[in-house]
């Protein structure tokens, strides 16, 4: 069992790496609650709502409440459902949510909780790699049609409590989606961890002591940076290496037609590009692209509009006066924050999509 404290100017929580933490749920629980909501979605319901609920305090009242499935249920019209749902399980602000799947569970349940009755505690419960990310720091939000993540607040948990026996479960994809987040944390941390991420073949099954170690790692690399600016006015945005274009990608495809790890793969290897052009920087783009191609993340997209990708940026929540900003690297580890005009971003862009697709 591995725990780890995160101390930020809001909050101070745990977060707990381990084998079997389901099984033994009440004893993380940060203090007694009386009424406990569970939000999940289709596919982990099936798989571990009911060993939840049977490890959660005899004398607590706990309702369930399931949303499909994918990326496109953090909406507007699933999260006001959800507050409806909490309204009519009488939770008060005593109350806990418990947020049990990846990171879109996370996501929304962590919304829901911050603005329900102006706030009430939760927990993160996650059941994918991906959420060794999302699940530390306190982002909470739902998605606009228009921009991921637009409509959201920074609410960090009480705990975060990571069984990585929920793992084994998880299909390619989102295997793929996870180890992305992993990687990014590689490339702004140092060069070996992320040597050691190379070694990984996502076809096989993963060494939960391998997985486990490069988790851990993750989370410790943005627990130092959280620690430092929770609210994301400096380096926290070194976070979002990759993900400037890999949002776009997401939003414009349509969420859930390609999972937000495969989006950030791409976006990484556009920062890099960008890096490179910008900062006279060297890089490992080549065993980056390999990397990816030789773990099946989609490398050619369907034809996207160069011009749509750049207007979906320029609204991203990063960019600053409809300037897009994007973390470069001026070499591993030392990452940056870089303005790109327009004209230059445009052509970047061109070029770069010409060259993945050739």
């Amino acid at each position: 069992m591995h725990r780890q404290t995160i101390t930020t100017s809001t909050n101070q929580y745990d977060v707990f790496v381990g084998k079997d933490i389901l099984g033994n749920l009440k004893d993380y629980l940060p203090k007694p609650y009386r009424n406990i909501m569970i939000i999940t979605d289709s596919v982990v319901n099936e798989l571990y709502t009911e060993k939840v609920v049977a490890n959660l305090p005899n004398d607590a009242k706990v309702s369930v409440s399931v949303v499909p499935t994918g990326e496109a249920s953090k909406s507007m019209e699933n999260y006001y459902q959800l507050l409806t749902e909490a309204i009519d399980y009488q939770l008060d602000r005593k109350s806990l949510i418990i947020a049990l799947g990846g990171g879109m569970i996370g996501d929304l349940a962590g919304f829901v909780a911050a603005t329900y009755m102006r706030g009430i505690d939760f927990i993160q419960v996650p059941t994918t790699i991906l959420a060794h990310d999302s699940s530390v720091g306190g982002k909470v939000a739902i998605n606009h049609p228009e921009g991921k993540n637009l409509i959201g607040s920074f609410y960090p948990p009480q705990a975060v409590l990571y069984d990585i026996d929920t793992l084994n479960s998880l299909p390619a994809k989102e295997k793929r989606s996870g180890y992305a987040e992993v990687v990014k944390h590689g490339f702004i941390s140092n060069f070996a961890y992320l040597e050691d991420i190379w070694k990984v073949d996502l076809t096989q099954e993963i060494d939960s002591h391998v997985l486990t170690d490069h988790l851990q790692k993750g989370i410790s690399v943005k627990a130092k940076i959280v620690e430092q600016d929770e609210k994301e006015s400096n380096i926290r945005k070194f976070l979002n290496f990759g993900h400037t274009l890999g949002h776009a990608i997401e939003s414009e495809l349509g969420y859930g037609q390609i999972t937000h790890g495969e989006a950030v793969g791409i976006g990484m290897l556009f920062a890099i590009k960008v890096s490179e052009q910008r900062l006279n920087s060297t890089l490992p783009y080549d065993t980056l692209y390999n990397w990816l191609s030789k773990n099946h993340y989609p490398l050619n997209l369907p034809a996207i509009s160069t011009k749509k990708l750049v207007e979906r940026m320029k609204i991203d929540k990063k960019s600053e006066n409809a300037i897009v900003q994007m973390v470069l690297l001026q070499e591993i580890g030392v990452p940056v924050t870089e303005d790109i005009p327009d004209y230059d971003l445009t052509n970047l862009l061109e070029n770069f999509m010409r060259e993945l697709d050739s």
